[in-house]
């Protein structure tokens, strides 16, 4: 017996799902290892032009470039303005994290942006987070305490404490980055494209004065593809049409907790970092407060 379309859309809906989440664990790995060849600003600058162009071609192939021809100028200026915040400070912000860290730590402590976004959130919807949301908010960040001190968590003594400070400013970034664009009507490929438009001239003039411009290497070059491409373009997309396509955003949604474990892999056989303890019992509360946010907010 044939699927009906519902069903082969949501097994799509998975593929799409399965291969955006692949993509996004292999981002910890891509990251240091760029940043073992090329500084943080430089990663930044040479992704945003390849992001960019991704996203100029998925307007014309998608037909959305007629949208940012009819789409008033106040809309566009503030997607411009917004660019600035993501994906220029807050991927500069990021990336000067994985620079300070192990893979495994900014990797675990990024994943808190899912209960840092409710929290910025309330600030623009005035729709307060209960006490049972600021209770798995404080479970997740216990994990990033259990990370930042290596497990010592009656001394206190932070291996990375710039690192950390970084990583955690990142996440409220992002929320930032996320709530003001929520608040947008524009579609989510022309917004990103505006938000990219805005932030690669003022990221490769900042590597201009910063006199980098000429360090840059063929090493630069293939981390700049990688991430601009597959971390900012094409899993986005896959993501997109995954959630377009099903009526389960919470099975859907899961597939993000495959994410960390295939990264803490090849976080050990690629870049050969052992993997801590500490780690895996930080990353182990950040999840576990993180799920159950989200089955909160798909329930609610």
């Amino acid at each position: 017996m044939e699927p009906d379309n519902a069903t082969r859309q949501h097994r799509w809906s998975l593929v799409y799902g399965l291969m955006a989440v692949f993509l996004w664990s292999t981002m910890a790995t891509a990251f240091k290892w760029s940043l073992s060849y090329t500084s943080p600003l430089q990663l930044i600058a040479m992704a945003s032009v390849v992001s960019w162009l991704f996203f100029l071609v998925a307007l014309g192939i998608t037909g959305e470039l007629k949208i940012l021809k009819s789409t008033p100028p106040g809309e566009i200026a503030r997607s411009l303005l917004f660019g600035l915040l993501n994906p220029g400070i807050y991927y500069l912000v990021l990336f000067e994290a994985y620079d300070r860290l192990p893979a495994q730590d900014a990797m675990a402590i990024n994943y808190t942006w899912g209960l840092t976004l409710p929290l910025i959130s309330a600030l623009f919807t005035r729709q307060w987070p209960s006490g049972r949301a600021l209770a798995l908010a404080l479970l997740s960040y216990l994990g990033i305490l259990v990370i930042a001190t290596d497990g010592q968590l009656i001394a206190l003594e932070f291996q990375y404490p710039m690192g950390v400070g970084l990583a955690l400013v990142s996440t409220l970034l992002w929320g930032l980055a996320w709530s003001l664009n929520s608040l947008q009507k524009l579609e989510a490929i022309p917004a990103l494209f505006l938000n990219f438009t805005a932030a690669m001239p003022v990221l490769w003039v900042a590597m201009w004065l910063d006199g980098s411009m000429t360090s840059l290497t063929w090493q630069s070059l293939i981390a700049g593809v990688y991430v601009g491409l597959f971390e900012m373009g094409i899993a986005f997309l896959l993501w997109l049409s995954a959630l377009r396509m099903t009526k389960n955003t919470l099975k859907l949604s899961s597939l993000i907790f495959l994410a960390p474990v295939i990264s803490l892999f090849l976080i050990a056989t690629v870049l050969r970092e052992t993997i801590s303890i500490a780690t895996l019992i930080g990353l182990g509360l950040i999840l576990i407060g993180f799920s159950a946010q989200q089955m909160r907010s798909d329930t609610n």
